[in-house]
């Protein structure tokens, strides 16, 4: 059995200079203007060192809004912080916090009691392969609690937040494997279904009450995930891709399937029934992780 971090990414320069600015298209200062207006001053962003957690981090610096940055590894938040500080005019601090601790979630509710918090990007998770029988249950064990408690405990905390300043958003990790069963992914793909029917049900219950709230569900992505799995993927969408996609997004759906490549697998599963697509899933993950338990 490997474990796959998800939220780690090789993207270590996508911090781009406050120079930059100038080249932006009205229509994205537009939407930045927007993010800000509708969910700042603050946000909170998980699994914020790498990965996508780092871009919606570096999205949201761009728009000027300030930031909670929350993940496991104190040097690379640290070092972000900095960078989005200096580069974007923002104010940033970081929480070193394990999710998969029953105390993780208490610690970000009290770390942020204080801020004017209006978005909640919940990008913190990790995922397994192969065989489910042969591997470590506890690994599995904690993916649930990552993937399903936290951001249960999360929802519920800072969505009653949210509606008593009177509005704001919620945004969390789904993905296009949430749809189906994935062999070889088993326990990873129930994980992401909890979450993409969490979000679509708080969907309908919070927009009456102000909050935004978005699944985004992105195809395979360029962020450590393969290279730390032994995983081979002849296409993947970039972290950047899947952030801007899903900021875009929030406001104006439920859920989204950022960039190209997320909509093109859809769009080629979508026709099959359930049981056709699980099919095709465990054909793809068995290539995907040839010579994995």
């Amino acid at each position: 059995m490997v474990i796959m971090q998800k939220s780690i990414s090789t993207e270590q320069g996508s911090v781009v200079h406050r120079g930059g600015a100038a080249a932006d298209s009205w229509s994205t200062r537009r939407w930045r203007q927007r993010l800000r207006g509708r969910y700042g001053p603050w946000a909170l962003v998980t699994g914020a060192s790498d990965g996508i957690g780092r871009a919606c981090a570096v999205e949201l610096a761009r728009a000027g809004m300030n930031l909670v940055l929350a993940a496991r590894r104190k040097d690379l938040l640290e070092q972000l912080a900095r960078e989005l500080e200096d580069q974007h005019g923002v104010e940033a601090r970081s929480v070193v916090v394990d999710l998969a601790s029953p105390q993780g979630v208490g610690l970000l509710l009290r770390e942020t009691s204080s801020l004017d918090v209006g978005l909640v990007i919940a990008s913190a998770g990790f995922g397994t392969s192969g065989s489910f029988v042969e591997g470590a249950l506890p690994a599995e064990l904690q993916m649930i609690d990552v993937n399903c408690r936290a951001v249960a405990e999360m929802a519920h905390g800072f969505s009653q937040r949210l509606v008593k300043r009177g509005g704001g958003g919620l945004v969390f990790l789904s993905s296009l494997v949430a749809f189906q069963g994935v062999p070889r992914a088993a326990n990873y793909a129930a994980t992401k279904a909890y979450v993409q029917s969490l979000a679509e049900a708080l969907y309908h219950e919070l927009k009456p009450r102000g909050v935004d709230v978005l699944a985004c569900a992105p195809g395979p992505v360029h962020s450590g995930f393969a290279a730390r799995a032994a995983m081979t993927m002849t296409m993947a969408q970039t972290p950047d891709e899947v952030a801007r996609g899903a900021l875009r997004a929030l406001g104006y759906r439920s859920t989204v399937r950022p960039g190209f490549l997320a909509k093109a697998l859809e769009l080629s599963l979508k026709l099959l029934p359930r049981w056709g697509r699980v099919r095709v899933m465990a054909l793809v993950m068995a290539g995907m992780t040839r010579g994995h338990a």
